[in-house]
C-alpha cells in the first residue's frame, strides 16, 4: 500500500524506526568522542581506535548478514535483531567508567548497524516500484537524519539541565531506541518467501554487473580516504568551539542532511544516480581539504552543511543505485 508521494507503508514505518533508532544514537554519538578525551582521559588515538573497530565490524558484517538473509529469504528478523543490539549498547556505554568499555558499546552497536542493514535496504528495495527507488531511499535517508537533528537538540537540553552528566545521557537515549523497536515489531510487514538452502555463501567477481564493479571499485578507493565524523568534532573542539557549539555544528549538518536527501533522490531518478554521486564525491573532497586548511572556527559553520549535503547527495542515492543493479 503505497500514499500519495509512491512511499509504501513499510518504507514509512522503517523511516520512523530510524528515526528513533536514530534520536537516540544522535544524542551521543557528538559527545562520545569529548567524553572519551576529556572525561576519561583517553588520548586521540584510542578514539581512532574504538572508532576503527566498530566501523569495521559493521562494514564486515554488513556481507554476511545479507547473504543470510538472501539464504533463509527473510529481512525483519535481522532488522529487529539489528536496532536490538544497538539499544542495548546505551545501556553499556551509561556504565563506563574506562575506555574499554566505550568500545564494547561501540562494538554493540555497530554490530546491530552491520546486522540490520543490509536486510533494512532489501526490505526497503522490495517494498518499492523501481521507478521511486531513489525517491524512497531518499524519504528513508531524510527520516533517519532528522532522528540525528531531534537527538543533539535533546542532548542539548539535557546538557543543559543535567550539567555534563554523560553517563545518564546515554542512559536516557535507550528510551526512543525501545520505541523504534516497538514500531518494527509491531507495524512492519514481510511477505513470507521459500528459503533458498542451496545459497553457498561465495562471491563470484566475475558474474557481477560491470557497472556494480565499477561502483564497488570507486567506493573502496573513496572509504581509503574516509574517516570517522568523530574527527571532524573533534577538529571542531580544536579550533575553540564549546561543548554547546560543538553540539550545534553537528545539528546544522544533520538538518542540511536531511531536507536536501529527498530532493537528491528524486533527482537521481530523474539524471541518474551516477551524476548526483559525482558531485557528493567532490564535495566531500572539498570539505576535507578545507577542515585541514581552515584556522578559525567561523568557517565549520559553513563546511558542517556543506558536509551534510554530501551525505544527502550520497547515502541514499547510492543504496538506490545499487539496488538497481544488483538483484
Amino acid at each position: 500500500m503505497k500514499n500519495k508521494f509512491g512511499i509504501s507503508k513499510n518504507v514509512f514505518v522503517l523511516g520512523l524506526v530510524s528515526f528513533f533508532n536514530d534520536v537516540a544514537s544522535e544524542m551521543i554519538y557528538p559527545i562520545v568522542p569529548i567524553f572519551l578525551t576529556s572525561v576519561l582521559g583517553a588520548p586521540v588515538a584510542i578514539v581512532g581506535l574504538i572508532e576503527g573497530i566498530a566501523e569495521s565490524t559493521a562494514s564486515i558484517l554488513k556481507v554476511v548478514s545479507g547473504w543470510l538473509s538472501d539464504k533463509f529469504q527473510r529481512r525483519k528478523p535481522f532488522v529487529v535483531a539489528g536496532y536490538s543490539f544497538s539499544a542495548i549498547s546505551k545501556m553499556i556505554l551509561s556504565l563506563a567508567f574506562s575506555w574499554p568499555f566505550v568500545l564494547i558499546a561501540r562494538f554493540i552497536d555497530r554490530f546491530g548497524k552491520g546486522t540490520r542493514t543490509s536486510a533494512r535496504d532489501a526490505l526497503i528495495a522490495e517494498s518499492s516500484e523501481n521507478s521511486v527507488r531513489g525517491r524512497a531511499f531518499g524519504f528513508y535517508r531524510a527520516l533517519d537524519t532528522l532522528g540525528a537533528v531531534v537527538g543533539p537538540m535533546i542532548a542539548l537540553l539535557a546538557i543543559h539541565f543535567l550539567g555534563n552528566n554523560f553517563r545518564l545521557i546515554f542512559f536516557l537515549a535507550f528510551i526512543p531506541a525501545f520505541m523504534g523497536i516497538l514500531l518494527l515489531l509491531f507495524f512492519v510487514k514481510e511477505k513470507k518467501k521459500e528459503a533458498n538452502p542451496s545459497s553457498t555463501f561465495r562471491f563470484n567477481w566475475h558474474k557481477l554487473d560491470p557497472s556494480f564493479k565499477i561502483f564497488l571499485l570507486i567506493s573502496f578507493i573513496f572509504a581509503l580516504g574516509n574517516s570517522s565524523d568523530a574527527f571532524l568534532i573533534l577538529r571542531a573542539q580544536n579550533l575553540g568551539l564549546s561543548l554547546t557549539l560543538v553540539v550545534l555544528a553537528y545539528i546544522l549538518f544533520n538538518f542540511t542532511y536531511a531536507i536536501f536527501s529527498i530532493p537528491a533522490g528524486i533527482i537521481s531518478d530523474k539524471i541518474g544516480p551516477k551524476k548526483v554521486l559525482l558531485a557528493g564525491f567532490l564535495l566531500f573532497s572539498a570539505v576535507y581539504l578545507f577542515f585541514g586548511l581552515v584556522h578559525s572556527s567561523l568557517f565549520l559553520w559553513l563546511l558542517f552543511p556543506v558536509y551534510g549535503l554530501y551525505m544527502a547527495l550520497t547515502e541514499g542515492v547510492g543504496k538506490a543505485y545499487i539496488s538497481n543493479l544488483v538483484p
